[in-house]
């Protein structure tokens, strides 16, 4: 690993161009500016060419004057990072399903523009990469439809959401025959969804991998967009819907007693949330 204090003499060497500028303002001898630059060049070779004026920098110094800036970005993101005194700048980190995700995605925007030295970053993901992220530290809070049992997590409840039947406007859908001649709009956890919800409303009924399937997507906000064509109906949890930018062109239909998920926040045990997350998540609860 290169010295710091060597690398710090070496950036600042290429800044002011000098090496008594650059002993003058890092308040060290010259003589300790050359000594940092000699041993640097004796594990990399040349760096610098010294009959130039200004230094020109060879191939492998150009190669170093990367390296100190990327270490320094680094080290400025560390800092952010690790800062918790002031909540209005750095980094949140948000992992979640689909359909909260699309409800909680515009209302930190909406932080961030109060706030426009914080970060979001944000991740749509099901229910077992958001709890391997926030397990292995890549997501400081995740959220999960189902509770997790691992011990290094906290699980809160967080938010409920039921889950809908929607048809395009206008269209019958409270008979099983009707669902029958619409047809289904599937989507990766559309059989899972469907099959609970439509086995209250339609106890008995021959299950929705009978039904003629219209089309299918894996994009959460596109997934209405067939049935407000009118090429289908779908089950999507309502946050999805709420989303979705044609209300006047879909439906939601009555399907008997209300299936209710509750949403988990999670995070690590081991620590508390930082100053930053428990101010997005205040406002969140705050704007739902």
């Amino acid at each position: 690993m290169l010295n710091p204090q060597w690398l710090k003499s070496f950036a600042t060497l290429v800044d002011v161009g000098s090496f008594t500028a650059s002993a003058e303002q890092l308040g060290i001898t010259q003589a300790a500016v050359s000594q940092h630059i000699r041993h640097l060049e004796q594990q990399l070779g040349p760096l610098i060419l010294r009959s130039k004026r200004p230094l020109e920098l060879t191939p492998a110094g150009r190669a170093l004057l990367d390296y100190c800036q990327q270490v320094d970005r680094a080290q400025r993101h560390l800092a952010l990072r690790l800062s918790d005194g002031d909540v209005t700048c750095g980094e949140v980190s948000l992992i979640s399903p689909g359909s909260i995700g699309l409800r909680l995605y515009p209302l930190l925007l909406a932080l961030q523009q109060q706030h426009p030295d914080l970060s979001l970053r944000h991740r749509f993901a099901p229910d077992s990469e958001v709890m391997d992220a926030v397990l292995h530290n890549r997501y400081e809070i995740g959220l999960m439809t189902q509770k997790p049992d691992d011990k290094r997590l906290v699980a809160e409840k967080f938010a409920e959401e039921p889950l809908e039947l929607i048809a395009p406007k206008g269209k019958s859908a409270s008979r099983w025959e009707d669902l029958d001649a619409l047809g289904f709009i599937d989507h990766p956890d559309g059989q899972a969804m469907a099959t609970r919800l439509l086995s209250r409303r339609f106890p008995g009924n021959a299950g929705v991998r009978n039904l003629p399937q219209r089309g299918f997507s894996n994009q959460i906000s596109l997934i209405l967009e067939p049935v407000a064509r009118g090429l289908g109906f779908t089950v999507l949890p309502r946050y999805a819907r709420l989303a979705f930018h044609r209300q006047d062109d879909i439906q939601v239909i009555e399907a008997g007693a209300p299936l209710v998920d509750t949403i988990w926040l999670i995070h690590r045990a081991e620590w508390p949330l930082s100053a930053r997350a428990q101010q997005a998540l205040r406002w969140l609860e705050a704007s739902m």
